[in-house]
């Protein structure tokens, strides 16, 4: 009985022992050594085809451009009818108008308008910005002069029905108390209000009484003071046949009223170091706005300082963002920006930060800025910026909307033909030293407006060391 048990001790011991031998002969584990990413490629000039343009003898401009592969076109109108145009009392307007305009025409619903562009394989819709508005459709290849014709449908004939504008004005009540308690929107509407005063770009939204009391009679008079084809430039981008789209775009447009071609009003900005604090008891976060008039895109300068605002703050890896979140743990994500409207633009730094730390935050941003203007970046972090910039510029011109969107900029803001075909070069040409001569003459914080939105009892003395504070009132 002794010797199985024996034996078998014996088997494990050897066994065991083989065991640990084989541990002990194999190769200890090795880390995989990471290797780097290869180096991104140079980003290289874009080259936008030739297009093709013709004036109606009514004033409406025509861009065509035969652009990319996929069998599908877009078509952009755009109308020199945006806020801009509206007077105090008819702020958001020109919204209501659009809207109206898009629930149908004098041939066709808004349903059936929409089933239209659905069986084109696309779909189509009316939008209105700062300064401009704008129909967009989009379709395939094959229906290009159909949606030519749809786009010109719902911008001449449009019904402006009565059942469907209390619906409207409702819908716009509740977009308006919204925006109205969002901290981001609350620091813009104050920041606009404190640089254009009166001007329309000072008054982004309407009063609930302004609202409630629109009638279809404002809409109509709205439409047909500013709707007209001399204020306005048709786009088709994208693959399509030219004689059939250009003969589509003529029939189509050539009735329509000529107007008269105008520009906004132009606003004299106030350009002043002082702090506006917009109270929101109990708020946990302070929304920070500090910025001032700049130059617009029209200007030479307008692309240097462009690559300066994406070094200062203008994305993830700039300077405000490595202070301000990756040093400081203040904020999530702050970004500073450029915003073009016409022969006018602000510079802006834009943050939510925690109420704690928001004296802390604008000794930062300020920091940053003055560190800008004395010490110019090197020549890795500028071309960091630079790689960001371009490759953003690629990412806009990928598809036939962003090409629409490309060449209405250039054209509203009387830019050269070769805009685009140039950027590239231009933005590659900006020279460290440039970037610090921008940041000198175009974001001069001793001018700049301070917008705080949070709680006013826990923020007021952290601000004061910064300006002087100006009673608001929300």
């Amino acid at each position: 009985m002794k010797k199985p048990v024996a034996l078998a001790l014996l088997v494990f011991a050897v066994t065991g022992l083989a065991g640990s031998l084989a541990v002990a002969q194999a190769p200890a584990a090795q880390t995989p050594v990471k290797e780097a990413p290869p180096a991104p490629a140079p980003p290289r000039d874009f080259a936008l085809p030739a297009p093709k343009q013709f004036v109606l003898d009514n004033g409406l401009r025509v861009i065509l451009v035969n652009y990319g592969s996929v069998p599908k076109v877009n078509v952009g109108l755009y109308v020199a009818a945006g806020n801009s145009y509206e007077s105090p009392a008819e702020v958001w307007l020109g919204d209501l108008t659009a809207q109206l305009m898009r629930e149908g025409t004098t041939s066709k619903t808004g349903s059936q308008i929409s089933t239209a562009s659905a069986q084109m394989g696309g779909q189509v819709d009316i939008a209105v910005g700062v300064d401009t508005a704008s129909v967009q459709g989009s379709a395939l290849t094959e229906f290009a002069p159909d949606l030519t014709r749809l786009v010109a449908d719902l911008a001449l004939n449009p019904k402006f029905p009565a059942s469907e504008l209390d619906r409207l004005k409702a819908d716009n009540l509740r977009r308006l108390s919204i925006a109205k308690s969002n901290p981001q929107q609350m620091a813009t509407e104050k920041f606009r209000e404190v640089v254009y005063d009166k001007h329309p770009y000072g008054q982004i939204f309407p009063t609930e009484v302004q609202m409630k009391g629109y009638t279809l009679a404002q809409a109509r008079a709205f439409y047909e003071a500013n709707w007209a084809a001399s204020r306005s430039r048709l786009y088709v981008v994208g693959r399509f046949d030219g004689p059939a789209v250009e003969a589509a775009i003529r029939t189509a447009f050539s009735g329509w009223k000529k107007g008269a071609m105008t520009h906004p009003p132009a606003p004299k900005p106030r350009s002043e170091r002082a702090v506006y604090i917009v109270d929101k008891p109990a708020a946990v976060q302070t929304t920070l706005i500090v910025g001032l008039p700049t130059i617009d895109a029209s200007h030479a300068d307008s692309i240097a300082l462009s690559v300066a605002n994406s070094v200062l703050g203008g994305y993830f890896s700039s300077r405000m963002t490595a202070n301000l979140r990756e040093s400081k743990g203040y904020t999530y994500s702050p970004f500073s920006q450029v915003s073009n409207r016409y022969r006018d633009a602000t510079w802006a730094q834009n943050a939510d930060v925690t109420t704690a730390v928001t004296g802390a935050s604008l000794k930062e941003i300020f920091y940053e800025i003055d560190r800008l203007q004395a010490e110019a970046p090197s020549a890795d972090e500028l071309e960091s910026a630079k790689n960001y910039m371009l490759g953003t510029f690629v990412l806009r011109n990928s598809d036939r909307a962003g090409i629409i969107a490309q060449l209405e900029f250039i054209n509203f803001h009387g830019l050269s033909a070769d805009y685009l075909n140039t950027y590239v070069g231009k933005v590659r040409a900006v020279t460290p030293a440039m970037v610090q001569q921008m940041a000198q003459k175009y974001i001069d914080d001793t001018r700049t407006a301070i917008v705080a939105v949070g709680d006013r009892k826990l923020i007021e003395d952290q601000i004061k060391p910064y300006g002087p504070i100006w009673p608001t009132t929300r």
